[in-house]
């Protein structure tokens, strides 16, 4: 059994701005930066790491590489993979996109050729805390060279953005609202999430943008990641999941929309005419509902609660009407049957969720991958918390873009839905950084 060498030390600075620097340290080729209830935990290199496709779980420890045919219960098999990692007090860090549903629905023809999951358990972990840092590394090497980047913390330099016009330059936006809305009034579709995505046209330095965009948002959770070749930069509204060693549950569906950032007196107006709106509140409420049938099955009998009901969250450029849904474990399940409870989040899929999908795959013309799936911290003591994949911006062979969705139902109007779109991509499109050299337009 491997064991972390461990150090603590002071935290000389911001712990976001200290996790961007062990980013750009060089020496990990890949990382997860995940901030979770006050602390920024850093995860880089890889240990072991294990994906998922349509048809197979791929697990590496070391040197070491397996495969498997994937069954009827994959995050079964996740959970199973994870604790053969022989490294004791385990974390895993990575992400699970959207596409993953079609294997809970039984239908993994429809989950495409991409990866669906990737974990990786670090070769190196750095928990930024309030009491300062607690570092962990394989090896006594790396550990004294992250100890030595403590002592020299220099000013990041003051980032130049360059903004992104979030206008639906195709048009084709409330086409698509337009024929969801039909759907639901003839068909048993109650609510779906429709996105569209938004290009950037410039190579950008993400880990500025994170760092940037995070001191003008007010996220649940923030992340950043490069793994696999994917890099995404988050500012998450709500949580999926959050399960505690302890087996307290949570999971905070945030349903109904506003613009912000106008000055306290429209912020005000705006955020009454949210709590007035019978749109809105219909579409938390369902949301609500299903999040609360979700957890029952999962959580001891008569534990499940909604606290918090139609609670005004705010987040970045917008505020949400928000709840939470909490319950205690079932002593028959674990983190890993919550996660498969609830995910993908009702607020990003709809009701129900296989018809949901049906309506997503139809309408938009793109899989989804990471963006409103979820990236994730797990732990060997059986915790996990998982952060729905929204305000964020993605990096893929050789694209950048944003994207953004809205809830449509019945009560829906084109026009309306695309706005909201266009106020949620504002929580990351006016702070993204160009690539040294880019410059501005």
């Amino acid at each position: 059994m491997l064991r972390y060498r461990s150090a603590e030390t002071e935290l000389p600075g911001d712990p976001v701005q200290l996790a961007a620097k062990l980013a750009e340290s060089g020496l990990f080729d890949q990382y997860v930066i995940y901030e979770q209830n006050g602390d920024v935990w850093f995860a880089g290199g890889a240990l072991g790491e294990i994906r998922i496709g349509r048809s197979e779980i791929r697990r590496r420890w070391l040197d070491e590489e397996t495969v498997a045919p994937l069954g009827p219960q994959p995050l079964h098999q996740v959970h199973e993979e994870l604790d053969r990692m022989a490294v004791a007090g385990w974390n895993a860090y990575g992400w699970m996109a959207f596409e993953f549903s079609h294997l809970h629905a039984g239908r993994p023809d429809r989950a495409g050729d991409d990866d669906l999951l990737h974990l990786v358990v670090p070769h190196s972990e750095i928990r930024l805390g309030r009491q300062g840092a607690l570092i962990r590394s394989a090896d006594d090497e790396t550990l004294e060279a992250l100890t030595g980047l403590f002592g020299r913390v220099d000013a990041r330099p003051t980032p130049v953005p360059r903004p992104i016009d979030v206008s639906d330059t195709e048009g084709r936006y409330p086409d698509m609202v337009a024929q969801a809305i039909e759907e639901i009034r003839t068909s048993d579709l109650q609510k779906v999430i429709l996105s569209r995505s938004v290009d950037v046209p410039f190579p950008v330095d993400l880990v500025a943008t994170y760092v940037h965009g995070r001191s003008h948002n007010t996220p649940a959770r923030s992340f950043l990641l490069s793994l696999g070749g994917r890099r995404v930069a988050g500012f998450s509204p709500e949580t999926v999941a959050e399960v505690g060693a302890d087996g307290e549950v949570v999971t905070q569906p945030l349903a109904g929309t506003r613009a912000r950032g106008f000055g306290e007196r429209e912020d005000e107006r705006l955020r009454a005419e949210l709590l007035a709106d019978p749109k809105e509140i219909s579409e938390h409420v369902l949301s609500v509902k299903l999040a609360e049938e979700e957890m029952a099955t999962v959580c001891r009998p008569g534990t499940v609660s909604v606290r918090d009901l139609l609670s005004v969250r705010s987040r970045g450029s917008v505020q949400h009407l928000g709840s939470s849904v909490h319950g205690l474990l079932a002593d028959s399940a674990t983190a890993w049957d919550v996660l498969r409870a609830v995910f993908p989040a009702v607020t990003a899929s709809g009701i129900p969720k296989s018809q949901a999908y049906d309506c997503i795959a139809r309408l938009e013309k793109e899989p989804r991958g990471i963006y409103s799936g979820a990236v994730l911290r797990a732990g060997s003591d059986g915790s996990l918390d998982a952060a729905l994949v929204l305000r964020s911006i993605y990096e893929e062979d050789g694209r950048t873009w944003l994207r953004a969705g809205a809830g449509i139902l019945a009560g829906s109007t084109p026009a309306r839905e695309l706005e909201e779109t266009c106020e949620k991509l504002r929580s990351v499109a006016p702070y993204v950084v160009p690539a040294e050299g880019q410059g501005r337009a």
